[in-house]
């Protein structure tokens, strides 16, 4: 039966100088996957690879031989770039470990941050990229469609992706929660730094159509409304831009506050005093906290931002433990599925020797009968057939039943025994040991046997 083997590295693993090299690495150069029919002890190949994680996942049947040639691939692929020896930095898993280990990636209780949700993105592209390489078989193709429905099942059963804890994408729940849904809202960003920009990202993923860009370094400004199809506004003008805007979200470096009491309080009028909401996460403060004494504007610091950080990510642990518990299930019924390839061939050779009697004798009883027509023929065959089907319908049925019990080997023999598919005295036409069913045969029987 086929291994299935992961090897890899992460921000567990290896230091962040490390992982730098590895992004650059994977950057650069070509999929590794294309070197995969070079490999001689390696069934099927997945790669994946992230700005925090390189992970080789594969099937075989030498596991010591399969794993020197995984770890000669990753080295070629990445050495180069690296000062630092890969092999302390790689963490290797075996059969089930390496079936939660992918889970677990895939439904972001592995990551840095738990609960992101673009690690499941990665891995889908991933998986493409092994299909177009053609690396991908029976085995890992089944454990990827699975991965992908337990990452879905963990979102959907748990509210694991729901709570905040990032600065910037605590500001962005907190607007949604106050206005309910953001694509008609108007959003001014005042400052284009890191901070400023994956608020954008954020908002943007929450609907909002209507960005605008205010930064004393014009350029900067520009280059950021680029990016998100927004629109730039001249810093000096902020005050003006405040009459149609809903949510100001300031990030300047600034050593005094930007925006003051007075300014907002004769702008609010204006507005009719529809709500308009800051968040300032700028140290020191952008934004003088006296504004929020003024009927329907609210302003929220970071330290109001980071009390909500935490606790959600108290909020993100507890949904974690449930996420944990659906990927140990999950895990379980994965080796039940895989308890059942043990019986693949024998139900094929079964099958084989089966239509192999069922020809030979048609085809002699046909030859005394000249005199048939061809549809007569025809219906001869597809008796013959059907009677063949109906009788190995129960024996199959039963090792399909066994092969996800301890005895189930035990069964499988007694089934071999029972229709002498095992080889003997030379013959080996209808042996099991030399059947190799073809890749087409062999899918179609795992199909069926999920139903």
């Amino acid at each position: 039966m086929a291994e299935i083997v992961l090897i890899g590295m992460n921000h567990k693993s290896a230091p962040v100088e490390v992982r730098e090299q590895l992004a650059v690495a994977c950057r650069e150069k070509v999929n590794p996957l294309v070197r995969a029919p070079q490999l001689q002890h390696v069934d099927e190949m997945f790669f994946v690879s992230t700005c925090n994680r390189v992970e080789i996942l594969f099937t075989c049947s030498n596991v010591h031989e399969s794993l020197n040639e995984v770890k000669c691939l990753l080295r070629n692929h990445l050495g180069e770039h690296l000062t630092h020896s890969l092999d302390q930095h790689f963490y290797i898993h075996h059969h089930t470990e390496a079936v939660k280990h992918l889970f677990r990636v895939a439904s972001s209780l592995d990551s840095m941050v738990v609960g992101e949700p673009q690690i499941l993105g990665q891995i889908k592209t991933a998986y493409r990229q092994a299909t177009e390489c053609k690396t991908v078989g029976v085995i890992l193709n089944r454990l990827l469609h699975k991965t992908f429905s337990v990452a879905k099942r963990v979102r959907s059963e748990t509210c694991i992706g729901s709570y905040a804890v990032s600065i910037s994408y605590a500001a962005v729940e907190l607007a949604r929660k106050i206005f309910g849904k953001l694509d008609d809202k108007r959003v001014l960003l005042i400052g284009a730094g890191e901070m400023a920009e994956l608020a954008a990202e954020h908002f943007l993923a929450q609907g909002v159509c209507q960005l605008a860009v205010a930064n004393r370094t014009l350029e900067r400004a520009i280059s950021l409304a680029k990016r998100f199809k927004g629109e730039t506004v001249p810093f000096e003008h902020i005050l003006d831009k405040l009459k149609t805007t809903d949510i100001v979200l300031t990030s300047t470096g600034s050593p005094e506050p930007i925006l003051f009491h007075g300014d907002v309080k004769s702008r609010m009028r204006e507005r009719r005093n529809r709500p308009l909401f800051f968040i300032d996460i700028a140290v020191p403060r952008d934004i003088d906290p006296r504004i929020n004494e003024i009927d329907n504007a609210y302003v929220y610091d970071i330290d109001e931002l980071q009390g909500v950080i935490d606790l959600n990510l108290e909020d993100r642990k507890r949904e974690a433990q449930r996420a944990e518990h659906i990927v140990a299930e999950e895990v379980l019924k994965f080796e039940d599925w895989l308890c059942t390839l043990k019986v693949v061939p024998t139900i094929i050779a079964l099958r084989n020797k089966a239509e192999a009697i069922r020809k030979m004798e048609v085809q002699k009883t046909l030859s005394g009968l000249p005199h048939l027509s061809e549809s007569e023929r025809s219906a001869i065959e597809v008796l013959t057939d059907s009677i063949v089907r109906k009788i190995l319908h129960d024996p199959i049925l039963y090792l399909k039943r066994k092969s996800e019990r301890e005895t189930g080997q035990v069964c499988v023999d007694f089934t071999q025994q029972i229709f002498n598919l095992m080889e003997r005295d030379g013959d080996s036409s209808c042996a099991l040991t030399h059947e190799t069913p073809s890749d087409m045969n062999y899918h179609n029987l795992l199909k069926s046997m999920k139903k």
